[in-house]
């Protein structure tokens, strides 16, 4: 390479694996999203490292499985936990390489001023830095004002409170512009961690009034715009073919609210495909195979190592769990990640080898099924009685990989597992004032109905 590519990483928030046209919608429109995939690679087995959004996020920024790093759960506002600053992570390794490095939108790694962004490689931060949902919401329990007011946090001070979500989007593009701008001439990171397609749903007038799926065909289409806006200021700017663009999602979607995981079975929170399988479409023009589909196993863990590999950056820190993917970023489909665990909280709740896979427990209580994800992407057809031997040699390599990473519902605490942040005396970045001006009083669009 003449230069190293500039990264742009689009990481969505509960966008399922049916919801782009690319993949099947035929009620959202991503006219931008498709076109990156008809010009790059697409592929149709990859995996966010858990069903819920914080693990998801620590291990893709860590390339570790969420126990490795000790986040297996959601982390709400003012709690004490977070991702070690110890732990290597993904931004830190483009800062070593001399990257320019920002992330846009949602972090939700913690929310210390010890686990912030900018303690682990990001030069700057603006966004959210947990769930749009984790702010005063109207709800039908009206427990509303058990959340501090939601910030909006720049670098790592908080410059608004309960911001206007129809906007956000707008003014996360804004941030995104200004950072391509002003390096321009240095290669750079840029994490758009966008908050669509999150409840509650918001999204700009002219989105809502021409959707065919709601206020989520609406948010959709937010997220296209946003892309579309993207790539726009990379042709001006002259860096299209000098920027590798990734577009995907953090884990499976609700399936409800017009959000579809079709034609995968299960949701978000779920260790079903529905919950972790999800959209991955690489585009680098004169680098990837144009129009190509990758049928082989990848996930969000793989990206540290292939990045690392693609820039000939050495991997620091402790062990890691994901592997180079390279070969499969840039067209290559053979057979590279040989096995996928799908982790729900501290539970090895599922584990794939190949075409197989074994479900062990549900909703943390012994539950064996084995299903042939060739033939049966759907996990309809339930072979654990006809393949005994099958389910035998997973379930003794899920118990080996267990007493590394550990399994609850197993007894097993594992050997390898790294403690995450643990501040004393954790405080939340706001408090609820009855005196402050707030633009939005309470988000309005409730998560029930």
């Amino acid at each position: 390479m003449e230069r190293k590519p500039n990264v742009i990483l689009i990481n969505c928030d509960d966008m399922g694996y049916g919801d782009l046209g690319c993949y099947g919608s035929k009620v959202n429109h991503t006219p931008t999203i498709d076109k990156l995939a008809e010009e790059g690679v697409r592929f149709t087995s990859f995996y966010a490292a858990s069903p819920v959004c914080s693990p998801s996020r620590a291990s893709l920024m860590t390339g570790c499985f969420p126990t490795r790093v000790d986040i297996t759960r959601v982390l709400f506002p003012g709690e004490p936990y977070g991702l070690n600053p110890a732990e290597y992570t993904m931004p830190q390794m483009f800062h070593d390489a001399g990257y320019a490095t920002m992330i846009v939108g949602k972090w939700h790694c913690g929310d210390q001023p010890e686990s912030l962004p900018c303690r682990f490689g990001f030069d700057d931060y603006y966004g959210l830095p947990y769930s749009n949902d984790m702010g005063m919401q109207q709800r039908k329990d009206k427990n509303f004002l058990q959340m501090p007011p939601l910030p909006l946090v720049s670098g790592d001070e908080v410059i608004e409170q309960q911001p206007d979500q129809e906007s956000l989007t707008e003014r996360y593009v804004e941030q995104c512009i200004r950072f391509m701008r002003k390096n321009k001439d240095t290669p750079f990171f840029l994490y758009f961690a966008q908050m669509h397609v999150h409840l509650p749903l918001y999204a700009a007038h002219h989105f809502v009034t021409s959707s065919e799926n709601g206020d989520f065909g609406a948010c959709m289409a937010s997220v296209d715009w946003s892309v579309a806006a993207l790539v726009a200021e990379l042709k001006r700017l002259g860096l299209y073919e000098d920027t590798m663009v990734i577009f995907t999602s953090d884990n499976g979607s609700r399936g409800d609210h017009g959000a579809s995981n079709a034609p995968l079975r299960g949701t978000k929170f779920t260790v079903w495909e529905g919950g972790m399988r999800v959209p991955f479409i690489v585009h680098w023009k004169g680098h990837v195979k144009e129009g190509a589909v990758v049928e082989n196993m990848a996930s969000n863990i793989d990206l540290l190592p292939t990045f690392a590999s693609i820039l000939g950056m050495p991997l620091q820190g402790g062990p890691i769990d994901g592997v180079d993917v390279s070969e499969l970023l840039l067209g290559e489909d053979k057979p590279v990640r040989k096995e996928m665990l799908y982790y729900r909280d501290k539970n090895l709740a599922a584990y794939r080898s190949g075409r197989w896979k074994l479900h062990r427990t549900l909703e943390g209580k012994p539950n064996p099924a084995l299903y042939d994800l060739e033939t049966d992407i759907g996990e309809a057809h339930d072979l654990y009685q006809e393949k005994p031997e099958i389910a035998a040699e997973l379930e003794a390599r899920a118990r080996e990989l267990s007493g590394r990473l550990g399994d609850e519902c197993g007894g097993v605490s594992g050997s390898e597992i790294r403690p995450c942040l643990c501040v004393p005396d954790p405080k939340p970045l706001t408090e609820y004032d009855e005196n402050h001006p707030y633009i939005v009083a309470l988000y309005d669009k409730s998560d029930a109905g």
